[in-house]
Protein backbone atom coordinates (compact mmCIF):
# COMPACT_ATOMS: atom_id res chain seq x y z
CA UNK A 1 0.00 0.00 0.00
CA UNK A 2 1.34 3.42 -0.94
CA UNK A 3 2.76 5.46 1.94
CA UNK A 4 0.86 8.74 2.12
CA UNK A 5 2.09 9.74 5.58
CA UNK A 6 3.81 12.78 4.03
CA UNK A 7 0.44 14.45 3.40
CA UNK A 8 -0.43 17.10 5.97
CA UNK A 9 -3.94 15.99 6.89
CA UNK A 10 -4.70 19.26 8.63
CA UNK A 11 -4.10 21.07 5.36
CA UNK A 12 -5.62 18.34 3.17
CA UNK A 13 -8.15 16.46 5.34
CA UNK A 14 -10.13 15.06 2.44
CA UNK A 15 -11.23 11.51 1.69
CA UNK A 16 -9.54 9.94 -1.33
CA UNK A 17 -11.70 8.49 -4.10
CA UNK A 18 -10.57 6.64 -7.21
CA UNK A 19 -12.03 6.12 -10.67
CA UNK A 20 -10.74 3.51 -13.11
CA UNK A 21 -9.99 5.04 -16.50
CA UNK A 22 -8.20 3.46 -19.45
CA UNK A 23 -4.80 4.69 -18.23
CA UNK A 24 -5.21 3.56 -14.62
CA UNK A 25 -6.67 4.77 -11.33
CA UNK A 26 -7.58 8.45 -11.26
CA UNK A 27 -7.67 10.03 -7.80
CA UNK A 28 -10.19 12.70 -6.91
CA UNK A 29 -11.60 14.63 -3.96
CA UNK A 30 -15.38 14.87 -3.56
CA UNK A 31 -16.37 16.98 -0.57
CA UNK A 32 -19.59 18.70 0.50
CA UNK A 33 -23.10 18.89 -0.88
CA UNK A 34 -24.85 21.41 -3.05
CA UNK A 35 -24.19 22.87 -6.51
CA UNK A 36 -21.10 21.26 -8.04
CA UNK A 37 -17.77 23.07 -8.35
CA UNK A 38 -15.25 21.14 -10.47
CA UNK A 39 -11.63 22.22 -10.01
CA UNK A 40 -9.08 21.34 -12.70
CA UNK A 41 -5.33 21.67 -12.10
CA UNK A 42 -2.31 21.88 -14.39
CA UNK A 43 1.43 21.10 -14.31
CA UNK A 44 3.02 20.10 -11.88
CA UNK A 45 0.21 20.34 -9.31
CA UNK A 46 -2.73 18.22 -8.13
CA UNK A 47 -5.91 18.62 -6.09
CA UNK A 48 -3.80 19.77 -3.13
CA UNK A 49 -3.57 23.13 -4.92
CA UNK A 50 -7.30 23.66 -4.36
CA UNK A 51 -7.37 22.69 -0.68
CA UNK A 52 -8.15 26.20 0.60
CA UNK A 53 -10.98 26.66 -1.87
CA UNK A 54 -12.43 23.21 -1.16
CA UNK A 55 -12.39 23.85 2.59
CA UNK A 56 -14.01 27.25 2.11
CA UNK A 57 -16.78 26.09 -0.23
CA UNK A 58 -17.65 22.56 0.87
CA UNK A 59 -20.11 23.64 3.61
CA UNK A 60 -22.47 24.84 0.87
CA UNK A 61 -21.15 23.34 -2.40
CA UNK A 62 -20.05 19.97 -3.70
CA UNK A 63 -16.36 20.35 -4.50
CA UNK A 64 -14.82 17.83 -6.90
CA UNK A 65 -11.10 18.04 -7.69
CA UNK A 66 -9.40 15.28 -9.69
CA UNK A 67 -5.70 14.56 -10.09
CA UNK A 68 -4.80 14.04 -13.74
CA UNK A 69 -3.21 10.71 -14.55
CA UNK A 70 0.51 11.17 -13.86
CA UNK A 71 -0.05 13.69 -11.07
CA UNK A 72 -0.83 13.75 -7.37
CA UNK A 73 -2.27 10.50 -6.07
CA UNK A 74 -3.35 9.18 -9.46
CA UNK A 75 -1.53 6.37 -11.26
CA UNK A 76 1.54 7.22 -13.32
CA UNK A 77 1.61 4.56 -16.07
CA UNK A 78 4.83 4.43 -18.12
CA UNK A 79 3.27 3.80 -21.53
CA UNK A 80 0.47 6.37 -21.64
CA UNK A 81 0.47 9.44 -23.93
CA UNK A 82 -0.09 12.17 -21.29
CA UNK A 83 -1.39 14.42 -24.09
CA UNK A 84 -3.86 17.11 -23.02
CA UNK A 85 -6.63 15.75 -25.26
CA UNK A 86 -6.35 12.43 -23.42
CA UNK A 87 -6.45 14.16 -20.04
CA UNK A 88 -9.60 15.88 -21.29
CA UNK A 89 -11.16 12.51 -22.10
CA UNK A 90 -10.37 11.31 -18.59
CA UNK A 91 -12.02 14.41 -17.15
CA UNK A 92 -15.14 13.80 -19.27
CA UNK A 93 -15.15 10.20 -18.06
CA UNK A 94 -15.03 11.36 -14.44
CA UNK A 95 -17.88 13.81 -14.99
CA UNK A 96 -19.99 11.15 -16.66
CA UNK A 97 -19.26 8.44 -14.10
CA UNK A 98 -20.04 10.74 -11.17
CA UNK A 99 -23.06 12.16 -13.03
CA UNK A 100 -21.94 15.72 -12.29
CA UNK A 101 -24.52 18.27 -13.41
CA UNK A 102 -24.78 22.03 -13.85
CA UNK A 103 -21.07 22.56 -13.28
CA UNK A 104 -19.03 25.55 -12.29
CA UNK A 105 -15.57 24.94 -13.75
CA UNK A 106 -12.50 26.30 -11.94
CA UNK A 107 -9.40 26.07 -14.14
CA UNK A 108 -5.72 26.96 -13.83
CA UNK A 109 -2.70 26.34 -16.08
CA UNK A 110 -3.36 23.24 -18.28
CA UNK A 111 -6.67 22.94 -16.47
CA UNK A 112 -7.92 25.73 -18.75
CA UNK A 113 -7.83 23.95 -22.11
CA UNK A 114 -8.58 20.58 -20.49
CA UNK A 115 -11.63 21.94 -18.70
CA UNK A 116 -12.85 24.07 -21.60
CA UNK A 117 -12.55 21.09 -23.93
CA UNK A 118 -15.33 19.50 -21.87
CA UNK A 119 -17.30 22.75 -21.67
CA UNK A 120 -17.31 23.24 -25.43
CA UNK A 121 -18.67 19.74 -25.97
CA UNK A 122 -21.23 19.92 -23.15
CA UNK A 123 -22.30 23.56 -22.92
CA UNK A 124 -25.70 22.72 -21.46
CA UNK A 125 -23.96 21.12 -18.46
CA UNK A 126 -21.85 24.20 -17.62
CA UNK A 127 -23.24 26.94 -15.41
CA UNK A 128 -20.22 29.19 -14.83
CA UNK A 129 -16.51 29.54 -15.58
CA UNK A 130 -13.77 30.56 -13.16
CA UNK A 131 -10.45 31.25 -14.89
CA UNK A 132 -7.18 31.39 -12.93
CA UNK A 133 -3.99 32.13 -14.90
CA UNK A 134 -4.46 29.88 -17.89
CA UNK A 135 -4.93 29.95 -21.67
CA UNK A 136 -6.81 28.05 -24.38
CA UNK A 137 -5.41 29.08 -27.77
CA UNK A 138 -2.48 28.21 -30.07
CA UNK A 139 0.84 29.81 -29.11
CA UNK A 140 2.89 28.37 -31.96
CA UNK A 141 3.57 31.90 -33.29
CA UNK A 142 4.52 33.42 -29.94
CA UNK A 143 8.34 33.40 -29.52
CA UNK A 144 7.98 33.39 -25.73
CA UNK A 145 6.09 30.09 -25.66
CA UNK A 146 7.97 28.60 -28.60
CA UNK A 147 11.23 29.05 -26.70
CA UNK A 148 9.88 27.70 -23.43
CA UNK A 149 8.31 24.67 -25.10
CA UNK A 150 11.49 23.95 -27.06
CA UNK A 151 13.77 24.21 -24.02
CA UNK A 152 11.65 22.52 -21.34
CA UNK A 153 10.06 20.09 -23.80
CA UNK A 154 13.36 19.31 -25.53
CA UNK A 155 16.14 16.99 -24.51
CA UNK A 156 17.64 19.32 -21.90
CA UNK A 157 14.35 20.08 -20.18
CA UNK A 158 13.22 16.47 -20.26
CA UNK A 159 16.53 15.39 -18.74
CA UNK A 160 16.25 17.96 -15.95
CA UNK A 161 12.67 16.96 -15.17
CA UNK A 162 13.30 13.23 -15.33
CA UNK A 163 16.55 13.27 -13.37
CA UNK A 164 16.08 16.18 -10.95
CA UNK A 165 12.31 16.82 -10.79
CA UNK A 166 13.18 20.28 -12.07
CA UNK A 167 9.68 21.39 -13.05
CA UNK A 168 8.15 20.83 -9.62
CA UNK A 169 11.38 21.96 -7.97
CA UNK A 170 13.07 24.89 -9.65
CA UNK A 171 10.42 26.00 -12.15
CA UNK A 172 7.52 26.02 -9.72
CA UNK A 173 9.35 28.29 -7.31
CA UNK A 174 10.23 30.74 -10.11
CA UNK A 175 6.55 31.21 -10.95
CA UNK A 176 5.61 32.58 -7.55
CA UNK A 177 5.24 36.33 -7.24
CA UNK A 178 6.45 35.97 -3.65
CA UNK A 179 8.57 32.85 -3.30
CA UNK A 180 8.29 32.89 0.49
CA UNK A 181 4.67 31.75 0.00
CA UNK A 182 6.00 28.38 -1.16
CA UNK A 183 7.32 27.10 2.15
CA UNK A 184 9.46 23.92 2.22
CA UNK A 185 6.60 22.11 3.98
CA UNK A 186 4.06 23.01 1.29
CA UNK A 187 6.55 22.49 -1.52
CA UNK A 188 7.04 18.89 -0.40
CA UNK A 189 3.41 18.22 -1.30
CA UNK A 190 4.25 18.95 -4.93
CA UNK A 191 7.62 17.20 -4.95
CA UNK A 192 6.61 13.94 -3.27
CA UNK A 193 4.01 12.78 -5.83
CA UNK A 194 6.82 13.02 -8.41
CA UNK A 195 9.49 11.53 -6.16
CA UNK A 196 10.84 8.93 -8.59
CA UNK A 197 12.05 9.57 -12.16
CA UNK A 198 9.45 7.10 -13.45
CA UNK A 199 6.71 9.24 -11.87
CA UNK A 200 7.58 12.36 -13.90
CA UNK A 201 6.48 11.44 -17.41
CA UNK A 202 3.29 13.50 -17.26
CA UNK A 203 5.17 16.49 -15.92
CA UNK A 204 7.76 16.02 -18.68
CA UNK A 205 5.28 15.72 -21.57
CA UNK A 206 3.25 18.88 -20.90
CA UNK A 207 5.94 21.48 -21.82
CA UNK A 208 6.42 20.08 -25.33
CA UNK A 209 2.63 19.98 -25.75
CA UNK A 210 2.41 23.76 -25.34
CA UNK A 211 3.33 23.85 -29.03
CA UNK A 212 2.79 20.17 -29.84
CA UNK A 213 -0.93 20.38 -29.06
CA UNK A 214 -1.43 23.32 -31.45
CA UNK A 215 -4.07 21.58 -33.64
CA UNK A 216 -6.10 20.65 -30.55
CA UNK A 217 -5.78 24.14 -29.04
CA UNK A 218 -6.65 25.71 -32.39
CA UNK A 219 -9.81 23.63 -32.60
CA UNK A 220 -10.85 24.70 -29.10
CA UNK A 221 -10.17 28.39 -29.72
CA UNK A 222 -12.17 28.41 -32.95
CA UNK A 223 -15.22 27.46 -30.88
CA UNK A 224 -14.65 30.11 -28.22
CA UNK A 225 -17.70 32.26 -29.03
CA UNK A 226 -19.92 29.50 -27.64
CA UNK A 227 -18.51 30.21 -24.18
CA UNK A 228 -19.42 33.90 -24.11
CA UNK A 229 -22.92 33.21 -22.79
CA UNK A 230 -21.51 31.81 -19.55
CA UNK A 231 -21.07 33.93 -16.40
CA UNK A 232 -17.33 34.19 -15.92
CA UNK A 233 -14.94 35.16 -13.14
CA UNK A 234 -11.27 35.80 -13.88
CA UNK A 235 -8.84 35.88 -10.95
CA UNK A 236 -5.35 36.71 -12.17
CA UNK A 237 -1.95 36.83 -10.54
CA UNK A 238 -0.35 39.87 -12.11
CA UNK A 239 3.24 38.75 -11.40
CA UNK A 240 2.83 35.52 -13.34
CA UNK A 241 5.71 35.02 -15.79
CA UNK A 242 3.94 32.11 -17.50
CA UNK A 243 0.65 33.83 -18.33
CA UNK A 244 1.11 37.54 -18.55
CA UNK A 245 -0.99 40.69 -18.93
CA UNK A 246 -1.52 40.03 -22.63
CA UNK A 247 -3.03 36.62 -21.86
CA UNK A 248 -5.36 38.27 -19.35
CA UNK A 249 -6.30 40.85 -21.99
CA UNK A 250 -7.26 38.08 -24.39
CA UNK A 251 -9.61 36.58 -21.82
CA UNK A 252 -11.10 40.00 -21.11
CA UNK A 253 -11.72 40.46 -24.83
CA UNK A 254 -13.52 37.13 -25.00
CA UNK A 255 -15.52 37.80 -21.83
CA UNK A 256 -16.17 41.57 -21.76
CA UNK A 257 -18.81 41.14 -19.02
CA UNK A 258 -16.59 39.00 -16.80
CA UNK A 259 -15.83 39.89 -13.22
CA UNK A 260 -12.05 40.41 -13.12
CA UNK A 261 -9.99 40.34 -9.92
CA UNK A 262 -6.34 41.31 -10.32
CA UNK A 263 -3.97 40.14 -7.61
CA UNK A 264 -1.07 42.58 -7.78
CA UNK A 265 1.48 40.57 -5.79
CA UNK A 266 0.58 37.02 -6.86
CA UNK A 267 2.22 34.96 -9.57
CA UNK A 268 1.10 31.82 -11.36
CA UNK A 269 -0.25 29.77 -8.45
CA UNK A 270 -2.86 32.16 -7.08
CA UNK A 271 -4.46 29.42 -4.98
CA UNK A 272 -1.22 29.14 -2.98
CA UNK A 273 -0.22 32.80 -2.94
CA UNK A 274 -3.54 34.49 -2.25
CA UNK A 275 -5.98 31.89 -0.90
CA UNK A 276 -8.09 34.34 1.08
CA UNK A 277 -8.53 36.63 -1.92
CA UNK A 278 -9.33 33.71 -4.22
CA UNK A 279 -11.81 32.24 -1.73
CA UNK A 280 -13.54 35.59 -1.30
CA UNK A 281 -13.75 36.32 -5.02
CA UNK A 282 -15.10 32.87 -5.84
CA UNK A 283 -17.65 32.83 -3.02
CA UNK A 284 -18.93 36.28 -3.99
CA UNK A 285 -19.18 35.27 -7.66
CA UNK A 286 -21.10 32.09 -6.83
CA UNK A 287 -23.71 34.11 -4.93
CA UNK A 288 -24.41 36.25 -8.01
Amino acid sequence: MEDLSWIDRQAYPFTSHYLDVDAGRMHYVDEGRGPTILMVHGNPTWSFLYRHLITHLCPTYRCVAPDHIGFGLSDKPPGWTYHPADHARNLANLINQLDLRDLTLVMQDWGGPIGLSYALQHLTNIRRLIILNTWCWPVNRDPYYIAFSAIMGGSIGRFLIRRYNYFAGGMMRQWFGDRTKLTPHIHQHYLRPLAQPADRTGCMVFPKQIVGATPWLDDLWKQRSALQQLPTLIVWGMKDIAFRRQELARWESLFPKATVVRLASAGHFVQEEAPLEVNSAVAQFLKG
